[in-house]
């Protein structure tokens, strides 16, 4: 059995590397929510230039997609920040979605729909990255305890070399990260969502509140 690796310690490294180049890279993250992104942005402002890529054809409805993206703005706003920091939003476009988790929907979450889900959110993340000339590409989804960080890691290294980009490894929930994350959206008085954005999500949820 293949250990996991320790996302957290290649992170150290690279910055590290960063550091020492004594130049300021642009990374394209990708940015699912503001309350995710707050810790993230704390944290890599430091090494990198950011743009923020909010593309989430997952998120429904429409008025919650816009909710989200304009809580992001209000962030990028207002936080303090130590480097450059601008955001990219994408067209809506749910349609992509309902057409890959066609035939998944009764499937839980962390199952097959959310790995197509994440990975087709990566694979256009990479694309965008590549399209804008940054030298790195992430997401700000490994910050989430229900997010399988080994998965997204594995998708992003295979996206790196398909595409030729630098992918940043990641886990950012841990050194407190996620709970700095809640700290954080309490001091924006952030939107913080119950669920991860899609139906099916809202659905499991609910469904949650329900049973308690």
């Amino acid at each position: 059995m293949t250990p996991k690796q320790n996302y957290q310690k290649i992170l150290d490294s690279e910055l590290e590397r960063i550091s020492q180049s004594g130049k300021i890279p642009t990374l394209l993250l990708h940015s699912c929510c503001a309350p995710c992104s707050s810790y993230v942005l704390e944290y890599l402002t430091e090494y990198f230039n950011i743009i923020l890529y909010y593309y989430n054809p997952n998120i429904s409805p429409e008025s919650e997609y816009r909710y989200r993206l304009s809580e992001l703005e209000r962030l990028i706003s207002e936080m303090p920040l130590k480097n450059r920091v601008e955001i990219t939003p994408a067209e809506y476009n749910p349609d992509i979605f309902c057409k890959l988790a066609e035939g998944l929907e009764d499937l839980p979450e962390r199952g097959l729909r959310c790995q197509k889900c994440i990975f087709q959110r990566l694979e256009k993340t990479a694309e965008k990255a590549c399209e804008l000339g940054a030298d790195y590409f992430t997401t700000t989804l490994t910050i989430s305890p229900y997010k399988d960080s080994e998965y997204i890691n594995k998708a992003g290294e295979e996206l790196q070399k398909q595409y030729g980009i630098k992918y940043l490894f990641s886990d950012f929930k841990k050194r407190n990260g996620y709970k700095r994350s809640i700290q954080l959206s309490t001091e924006y008085n952030l939107y913080r969502q119950n669920f991860c954005g899609c139906i099916y999500s809202k659905i499991n949820s609910e469904t949650l509140r329900i049973s308690e």
